[in-house]
């Protein structure tokens, strides 16, 4: 137990000295970061017209970086198209691994580029996989002379955005490639493989991750945060972004951002497996804002104007009744889902279930699963609105703990004896 305990310590005194490190390189920052999760649609005119008002307004100019895809020119002309439609302009940044015959080593120094990325005062970073955007800007950890160029543009008040894997190279920490959220879970959290530095469009103490809510990724993200000592986790929905402006997070486009906030979370030291308790989540729809130095979240207009729930005050009865019990917590949408019947009912905690029903045959532990209780205090909030109907929720409350799953799940039941027909 005393080295485990010394271990966290380390991780501990790791973590906050990472957290100096970056806070200090980002200290000078003045430019505004946009994450999108995911599937950003062609329709979405909340986050591209952001965008370009970001970027000067009509007649702005973004240099369009697709290392990260897997079929460069057809992304950058997407983008490209989009931008159009919104009164700016793209300049693919035609550099990357999947540019044929290109000396990728040489092109992230060639002056052409540079000049190229330095005249625009956006810059657009496309989806795809993430470690190819990472190897071609920040090579085993260093600054490339592109990359250094992108950060003049942020400093001097431009505006850095980019979807899915763009968006998940803009902290400081980042997930390089870990598919499988229940794997990171159980432990498979490598530095240079699952994990590593990212580029630092962020605050210091945040992660970001994408595709946050379809696809659970809710699930890698709080042991990441764990292991790293970051406090506050930022996972953007797909079709949705974060607007990350000083201390403030601004959340535009089509669904939500979930916030992890484990600032006051602890773990079971003794507890070799992946463990949390006290972790504070926060869902914020289209129009709130969560402020970074406070950790308070601020509904919008639309929000404050309608239905205040508060599940510990006096005659909160809540529209659902009775408990809940979730076999797939991380199924698509299911956290949200929960986290809102929660507030929203006239129960203080649900629980639900995290494990591999199918385990795959690199599985590092098949039978172990986790139990998430979400539970409400005096600070948990929520705020209705109608038509369409949604939920702004504050302060909703989250263990984990680590539980052996059964196998077989289940058996059929044995047929029933054969009775004889009366003649």
């Amino acid at each position: 137990m005393r080295s485990l305990h010394f271990q966290d310590a380390l991780l501990r005194c790791a973590g906050a000295l990472l957290l100096c490190a970056m806070g200090t390189a980002t200290a000078q920052a003045q430019g505004v970061t946009v994450a999108i999760g995911g599937a950003l649609q062609d329709g979405n005119t909340a986050v591209w017209q952001r965008l370009v008002q970001l970027a000067g307004g009509p007649g702005a100019c973004f240099s369009v970086f697709t290392a990260a895809s897997g079929e460069p020119d057809v992304s950058a002309a997407a983008v490209a198209a989009n931008l159009g439609r919104h009164g700016a302009r793209g300049e693919h940044i035609r550099v990357g691994p999947r540019i044929a015959g290109q000396d990728v080593a040489a092109a992230v120094a060639d002056p052409q580029w540079l000049q190229r990325v330095r005249a625009c005062r956006g810059i657009y970073m496309t989806g795809g996989a993430q470690a190819r955007l990472l190897d071609l800007l920040q090579p085993h950890g260093r600054t490339t002379p592109l990359l250094e160029a992108m950060r003049e543009v942020w400093r001097a008040g431009g505006v850095v955005a980019g979807s899915s894997a763009g968006a998940a190279v803009q902290s400081s920490v980042v997930f390089r490639d870990a598919p499988d959220p229940l794997a990171v879970m159980k432990g498979r959290l490598r530095e240079g493989q699952e994990w590593g530095l990212g580029l630092g469009f962020t605050p210091a103490e945040v992660i970001v991750d994408q595709h946050a809510v379809k696809r659970g990724r809710i699930a890698r993200l709080l042991p990441l945060l764990q292991a790293r000592g970051v406090p506050v986790g930022v996972a953007v929905e797909e079709d949705s972004a974060a607007v990350f402006r000083g201390s403030e997070i601004e959340v535009i486009g089509g669904r939500g951002v979930l916030i992890a906030d484990l600032a006051g979370a602890t773990r079971q030291a003794a507890q070799r497996e992946f463990n949390l308790a006290g972790a504070r989540l926060h869902w914020l729809e289209a129009g709130d804002r969560f402020d970074l130095r406070t950790r308070e979240l601020l509904p919008s207009p639309a929000r404050r104007a309608g239905t205040l729930l508060q599940p510990l005050a006096a005659g909160h009865q809540g529209y659902h009744r009775g408990p809940a019990f979730y076999a797939d917590i991380l199924g698509d949408a299911m956290i949200v889902g929960a986290m809102a019947r929660l507030v929203d009912s006239d129960q203080r905690e649900l629980r639900g279930l995290a494990f591999a029903a199918e385990p795959l045959a690199d599985d590092p532990a098949p039978d172990l699963g986790f139990e998430w209780r979400l539970w409400v205090d005096a600070g948990t909030r929520g705020w209705l609105s109608t038509q369409p109907t949604a939920y702004t929720l504050s302060g909703v409350r989250l263990d984990i703990v680590p539980v052996r799953v059964q196998r077989p799940l289940y058996v059929p039941t044995p047929p029933s004896p054969q009775t004889e027909k009366p003649p």
